[in-house]
């Protein structure tokens, strides 16, 4: 076993490299409840508002109640998933805080296109590599806590070219999947292929359906994420920009020819991280079978959080609230 540290914020987090999986390494974290700053910026939510706090003994992740996970290097900063409860214990947070700098000196397309400068996914640096058939750069970041929700790991994408379907999420923005299936499952799907498993109407959320892909003639398996559904009804698909959307993943993990659910994914533009100011806090769609795979989360938000100079993208309310 190996061993790195890197220095986030003032402090000192170390990573833990083990569980060769095939040349790939998984990196994982030893927690930290060390004060990264404090914000007085409140969710809408009842779990956001309990964790929130006010003043100066609070504020947003409040350092009580929050474990942090691994930092990666993202443009010219930082990127590190946390996990927060309320001071109940109960309803967790899962959530990545994106430094402000890291929207700034973001490799191109370009530069994607030569992986030499880049470490492997699971590392602090990254990997780049062909997601959607469009040149992105890609993280598999764990959280410190995941016990008692569907939530195991971050996978986080930038995609200086966006992605298809073409004139609707073709524009640089950020993929952030909160995974239920394990990093080694994840990373061994691979894409892109038309997607052989059925999915049932009562496992497919609300007002989402399943997305054919004219490159494989149906729906489509995508490396490391698998099957995507998408809201037809939502903005982007009215002729709308596209800023800040949710999708939904389902996978076929125990191959009996049925996906469950298998990751909840909001996706949000450069242009619209830069911009935002206050909190957008927007509901999750439920599916009626979650199959075993929940709880998932009711709501998710991007937050502005002025005293970290940075953004948190959270995923709440896994017990309903």
């Amino acid at each position: 076993m190996s061993q790195d540290a890197t220095a986030t914020n003032g402090e000192r987090t170390e990573h833990r490299t083990n569980g060769l999986i095939g040349r790939r390494r998984f990196v994982q974290s030893a927690v930290s409840t060390a004060a990264l700053g404090t914000s007085g910026l409140a969710s809408a939510s009842a779990s956001g508002r309990e964790a929130s706090g006010s003043g100066a003994c609070g504020g947003f992740p409040p350092e009580s109640l929050t474990k942090w996970g691994p930092s990666v290097t993202l443009g010219d900063g930082e990127a590190r998933t946390f996990t927060t409860t309320t001071t109940s214990g109960t309803t967790p947070i899962h959530g990545v805080l994106v430094g402000r700098a890291a929207l700034q000196g973001l490799p191109s397309a370009a530069d994607l296109a030569d992986c030499g400068g880049y470490d492997d996914k699971y590392g602090p640096g990254g990997l780049a590599t062909t997601i959607h058939g469009k040149r992105s750069l890609e993280f598999f970041v764990p959280f410190p806590d995941a016990e008692g929700t569907s939530i195991t790991f971050l996978g986080l994408n930038w995609n200086p070219g966006g992605h298809p379907p073409p004139g609707v999420y073709g524009v640089p923005h950020f993929d952030i999947h909160f995974h239920a299936l394990p990093m080694a499952t994840v990373d061994a799907i691979e894409g892109l292929r038309r997607a052989s498993h059925d999915v049932p109407a009562a496992r497919i959320p609300e007002g989402f359906s399943r997305a054919p892909d004219p490159n494989v003639g149906g729906p489509a398996v995508v490396t490391d994420m698998g099957e995507h559904l998408v809201n037809r009804n939502a903005s982007e698909f009215d002729g709308e920009p596209f800023t800040n959307a949710l999708i939904w993943g389902v996978h076929d993990a125990d191959d009996d020819g049925v996906a469950e659910l298998s990751f909840v994914e909001p996706m949000v533009t450069r242009a619209y991280l830069t911009g935002l100011s206050g909190t957008d806090e927007r509901p999750v769609p439920q599916a009626q079978d979650a199959h075993g795979t929940g709880p998932w989360p009711r709501t998710y938000s991007v937050r502005d959080v002025p005293t970290r100079d940075a953004i948190a993208i959270t995923v709440q309310g896994f017990d309903g609230d």
